[in-house]
């Protein structure tokens, strides 16, 4: 039997997500693409290549029932079927770009959600379910990849709530690093920028109030000076990130370090 490496991927449905999807379908690969929408290229190309693929529509604003299903569906499986295992925590989402008292309630709400709360209580629902495999005397590796973003790092005005969900994200990520860390079959986890990607995010950015962002400018002239990685860059050194030995050394990296 071919042991398979399960792959977890969130907002899967464009940008950067969908060219990590595409880039991870293979044969000897289960992949499961979590997103509100899906892909009917991504399952012709999974067709075509003989990939296994599954797409859940998921609203991840409603953590608790994307955690439930999630642990639901990893407690199904069967470990000694499997080479490996990977939750990948990629969607975000940009509220309203602006101060934040003129943030829409339900938008910050929702920001927070998916940027954050969403990354915690599915990796909450891996290392639960993966738990009762290592328990069992399964051996695979476990690695837990969230995206974060430079700006979780660096503030900047109109935009607190990505900035925050993303500072959390990395922060949350060495704290479990540091309970996983002394457990004798532990997973890994990194807090991963994937630097300044050209997607729908970026012309939201561009497209906002100079009135509001003061740094609009700045987004402008990295699409005008072609600064931008293309998501399928972007995505080929996120997964080389995650592919290498010394993945999880340190829980908070950027693809454009050495």
């Amino acid at each position: 039997m071919t042991l398979q490496h399960l792959t977890v991927l969130t907002g899967a449905s464009r940008g950067m997500g969908l060219a990590m999807a595409r880039q991870l379908l293979a044969p000897g690969r289960t992949l499961l693409c979590v997103s509100r929408h899906d892909n009917a290229a991504l399952a012709d190309e999974a067709q075509a290549r003989g990939a296994t693929l599954m797409q859940w529509r998921q609203d991840l604003a409603d953590t608790e029932g994307a955690r439930q299903r999630l642990l639901a569906w990893l407690t199904e499986q069967d470990p000694a079927s499997l080479a490996s295992a990977t939750l990948i925590n990629n969607a975000g989402v940009i509220p309203h770009i602006g101060p934040l008292d003129t943030v829409p309630a339900d938008q910050l709400a929702t920001a927070l959600r998916v940027g954050l709360e969403a990354p915690m209580q599915l990796t909450a629902a891996f290392l639960q379910a993966t738990d009762a495999w290592v328990a069992a005397g399964w051996r695979g590796p476990r690695r837990v990849l969230n995206v974060s973003s430079g700006l979780g790092r660096r503030p900047m005005a109109a935009q607190a709530a990505y900035c925050a969900a993303k500072a959390g994200l990395d922060h949350f990520t060495r704290c479990v690093a540091l309970e996983q860390a002394p457990l004798p079959h532990g997973a890994r986890l990194v807090s991963l920028a994937p630097g300044v990607i050209d997607t729908d995010m970026q012309v939201q950015l561009r497209g906002g109030d100079p009135a509001a962002f003061p740094d609009r400018q700045r987004f402008v002239d990295l699409k005008t000076h072609g600064q931008l990685s293309t998501p399928d860059d972007a995505a080929r050194q996120v997964l080389a990130w995650l592919a290498r030995p010394d993945f999880g050394q340190e829980p908070v990296a950027d693809v454009r370090q050495a």
